[in-house]
């Protein structure tokens, strides 16, 4: 199982010293790679699910933040949790995500995509909330289509996207295209996973036995569509405090990857937490020499 770390800018702000400082640790200590969130826009009463949130929270632009630390660091990976896909253009996003993948040498690993959950950030993106999901559909294909192409273009017709003959340059590094991990809560997502993706990454709030029907609506969706379930990842958050022991349990579950954060805003406090939860799991012990 890898483990990684989030920075969550809303909670921890955007200082630039303070953000370096925390991926420089965590990949010091061994973490897989760091994970930002993303809002594109706010709006007073925007809520997820039950909880509002304050519209003054300072979402950072993911990808922006992970170049910043990406010349900052050498070895972690870079991750979103999650992007909000429909509201990105996937001609630009593609092109955007290999100049990052080329110029960290290959970090720009750990993409997460999701749908996003509130009607007015779909109105000031100008996407209709209702389709997003097809949109983020076709936005994946559109990007691995235009990885995949050479020099002589290539061309797509879609519901949401035209194009012909198109050409992207750089490449990703070393692959035929990058992983898209997806994230969300839903049953739909769960399906989107089957079908479309390279791992999933499920919010936190849901309860055992719906996890385990959403499992299983993956496998059934990945093989319908032709694919190997097996070869998808599981993505799960987790809390700087967990035990050794729920770690083998949520392996047990079929789980790849967890992801924590640190549960102060404090620095030093901050570079306390990830140095336990590193010794705790050995993290330094699978660091190059």
């Amino acid at each position: 199982m890898k483990f990684a770390v989030s920075y969550s800018t809303p909670f921890y702000g955007v200082d630039p010293d303070r953000i370096i400082a925390y991926a420089r640790h965590a990949e010091d200590c061994g973490f897989e790679a760091l994970y930002l969130p993303e809002h594109i826009a706010l709006y007073p009463g925007a809520k997820v699910g039950h909880i509002e949130l304050p519209p003054s929270l300072p979402y950072a632009d993911p990808l922006e933040c992970l170049t910043f630390v990406a010349a900052a660091t050498t070895r972690i990976l870079l991750g979103t949790g999650v992007l909000l896909l429909p509201y990105r253009h996937p001609v630009v996003l593609a092109k955007q995500l290999a100049t990052i993948d080329v110029l960290s040498k290959g970090r720009m690993r750990r993409l997460t995509v999701g749908l996003g959950g509130l009607p007015g950030e779909a109105r000031a993106a100008g996407v209709d909330f209702g389709s997003r999901g097809r949109r983020a559909d076709e936005a994946i294909k559109v990007m691995r289509l235009l990885w995949a192409g050479g020099e002589d273009g290539v061309s797509h017709d879609g519901e949401f996207f035209s194009f012909e003959n198109l050409v992207s340059f750089p490449k990703p590094s070393g692959v035929a295209r990058l992983p898209i991990h997806i994230g969300g809560s839903s049953r739909a997502a769960a399906r989107r996973v089957g079908r479309l993706g390279d791992g999933y990454f499920p919010g936190g709030a849901i309860g055992p036995d719906e996890r385990a029907a959403q499992m299983d609506i993956i496998r059934s969706s990945a093989l319908e569509a032709g694919r190997d379930p097996d070869a998808l990842e599981y993505t799960r958050w987790g809390s700087m405090d967990m035990s050794v022991e729920r770690a083998e349990e949520l392996a047990a579950e079929g789980v790849t990857r967890v992801v924590v954060g640190a549960s102060s805003a404090d620095p030093e406090e901050q570079r306390a937490e990830l140095s336990a939860f590193a010794d705790r799991f050995g993290l330094r012990a699978h660091l190059p020499a």
